[in-house]
């Protein structure tokens, strides 16, 4: 049986992520998304606001995945240096799209629209625009990279406006293996055994801290539900098997 295998990744873009000042949010929301989708998403990087960095990892991102979401800089501050970053690393020039003008005119008063709000404007030439109904300053979409703003209202409003445009993939299944109490290590060997026979799953053991003890949890995914089942039911039968003898 084939499966569609559509992957992506995220790149974070920004200083404050990497000082500890503002909390991402946005990684986590953009998985979820493509988790519903069938979109695998293979890797996330998180970067400063530097046009050099941005456009190395943009590049690297770019020939790897089927798309790469960026968060953050596409404000109107000095630092937001997003969009002239994708353009250098595309190649193309970047000026002020009349489009983008317009949506800011349905919210910004035209006596009001000074340079640092133009700026919002400035997108780089061949890009499609996202559409942000929370503060009309849109994003942009450019062959397989989609550039979304870091405010997470206002990414979440994007992710919506190109969710219906992204192609899906097959859908991953998942199926989780109470573990209890039983220790890692008292089932990591015969765990690699049973990975090591269904290399085409993922297969990965979790652990918990509560009420004074470790628990764990076993997690079984893959593309082909029969192959995730018949794992599962291994490892199932494995960890009953170590219950018994305790």
């Amino acid at each position: 049986m084939t499966h569609d295998i559509v992957t992506a990744a995220v790149l974070v873009i920004g200083d404050e992520i990497l000082s500890g000042r503002t909390k991402d949010r946005n990684i986590g929301a953009i998985a979820e998304r493509c988790s519903e989708l069938g979109i695998d998403l293979r890797e996330v990087r998180i970067v400063a606001d530097d046009e050099d960095a941005i456009v190395a990892a943009l590049n690297a991102l770019r020939a790897r995945f089927t798309y790469v979401f960026t968060t953050g800089g596409i404000g109107p501050t000095h630092d937001d240096i997003t969009a002239d970053a994708v353009a250098k690393a595309f190649g193309v020039a970047i000026s002020e799209d009349p489009r983008a003008i317009a949506l800011l005119l349905q919210r910004i008063k035209p006596e009001d629209l000074n340079a640092a709000r133009r700026r919002m404007a400035r997108i780089p030439h061949g890009a499609a625009l996202v559409e942000n109904s929370v503060s009309k300053a849109p994003g942009f979409w450019i062959e397989n990279v989609i550039v979304m703003a870091g405010v997470p209202a206002v990414m979440n409003a994007m992710l919506d406006a190109v969710t219906p445009l992204l192609a899906g993939g097959t859908q991953t299944v998942a199926q989780s293996v109470a573990a209890g109490t039983l220790p890692e290590g008292a089932y990591a060997a015969a765990l690699g055994e049973i990975a090591t026979d269904f290399p085409g799953l993922a297969i990965g053991s979790y652990p918990s801290f509560r009420d004074g003890a470790f628990h764990n949890e076993i997690v079984v995914r893959g593309k082909d539900a029969g192959a995730v089942g018949d794992a599962a039911a291994r490892v199932g039968a494995m960890i009953a098997g170590l219950e018994q003898r305790r």
